[in-house]
């Protein structure tokens, strides 16, 4: 019946059997219990790069509480998340939010995202984080739509030999944005903060004040007010210090490194039970009030909810239970047998002769040794 209703869908969609909104560590998990599973599945996130705010918030920062890694960073939680999926080769689709979901006539949900594209899928999962994570700007009018404004994220032609260029914030973009123009010394440097320090490691802190003592930083403390511009080209800001009167300062290109702000969006639309601004769910399989779309990690709440990386994994687990049973149209069975014959073929031969170790040796305690391990 499933495979009847996807050929009737028009050419122009895509029919993954399911479809995670959110491409940070839980929807990164979500997506390898999927295929365990034995699921079709496609991946979309707003970010230009997937991680969500492991990544664009905290990639260096140490984490301690993912089981099986005693410490790990962010980045690093992230690389290990995204060689665990590879093998499944799920496509995921970036820079785009979900605009629109709706319910199809056999009870399959239509979802549309802001780049036209359009999905036609069984499940629908959640793992947005608080919501889809937006650049924040400065609160500039008019400031968005002029030649010269940047985010941290954006490519930028840096080949013009004299331009004005202002980095502006402090978040963890601002080290890669200045060695990036550094290595232009036609261009005057300028970063701006708020403050007169940075929330940075203290080896990042004597970079800054190395480039800072050599010249080939300014450094200015303040808050912009207004903007100057010519023909639609930024020109200069008007930045008003922490004391005495404001001044201007030349930018022909801004960099804003402010980090990003959650945005519920569309989500709220969509017709779900809400508590607190985020997404009532149960926790037999993480399901929403909708049936067939499911809320995993911080965008979902329960009695006793606790935001943890370790409790989504949990969540994204349990989801993909309750996905593939609605996909399949009956229980899937627990066992590890069944998930190796849906494994890619390059994982399914290790994963089987590790079974076959486990089943001829004993695993209790003592008895567990290397050769039970698949260190490949």
């Amino acid at each position: 019946m499933e495979r009847q209703n996807r050929q009737a869908v028009g050419a122009s969609a895509l029919t993954p059997q399911a479809l995670v909104i959110g491409a940070g560590p839980v929807g990164l998990y979500q997506a390898f219990q999927l295929g365990l599973l034995g699921l079709t599945c496609e991946l979309v996130d707003a970010l230009p790069q997937v991680g969500g705010q492991c990544i664009e918030l905290y990639p260096d920062k140490p984490i301690y509480d993912i089981p099986g890694l005693p410490r790990c960073t962010g980045r690093e939680l992230i690389e290990r998340l995204t060689q665990q999926i590879a093998p499944f080769e799920f496509p995921v689709h970036l820079n785009q939010q979900v605009s629109e979901v709706q319910r199809a006539s056999d009870e399959t949900w239509q979802v549309r995202t802001t780049s036209g594209r359009v999905f036609h899928t069984s499940a629908v999962i959640i793992a947005a984080g608080v919501g889809a994570f937006v650049p924040r700007t400065l609160p500039l009018q008019g400031l968005a739509e002029l030649q010269g404004v940047h985010q941290a994220s954006d490519p930028v032609d840096s080949s013009h030999s004299t331009r004005h260029v202002v980095v502006a914030g402090g978040d963890g973009h601002i080290m890669a944005t200045l060695a990036h123009w550094l290595q232009h010394p036609q261009a005057s440097l300028t970063l701006l903060h708020r403050r007169d320090k940075l929330d940075l490691e203290t080896h990042e802190q004597q970079h800054v004040a190395d480039w800072i003592a050599s010249g080939r930083l300014n450094f200015v403390v303040g808050q912009p007010i207004a903007h100057r511009s010519e023909q639609g080209h930024l020109q200069a800001l008007t930045i008003a210090p922490p004391e005495g009167e404001p001044f201007e300062l030349p930018c022909q290109v801004l960099i804003q490194c402010l980090g990003l702000s959650p945005k519920l969006g569309p989500i709220a639309q969509w017709g779900l039970e809400m508590a607190k601004r985020q997404v009532q769910v149960n926790t037999l399989d993480f399901g929403t009030s909708l049936a067939g779309i499911y809320a995993v990690g911080d965008i979902n709440h329960y009695p006793g909810k606790r935001k943890l990386i370790a409790c989504g994994f949990h969540e994204a687990t349990l989801a993909a239970y309750g996905a593939a049973q609605r996909c399949l149209g009956a229980p899937v069975a627990l066992e590890m047998a069944r998930r190796v014959r849906h494994l890619p073929s390059r994982m399914r031969s290790r994963t089987a002769i590790n079974c076959r170790k486990r089943r001829s040796s004993s695993c209790s305690g003592s008895n567990v040794s290397p050769s039970n391990i698949d260190a490949s």
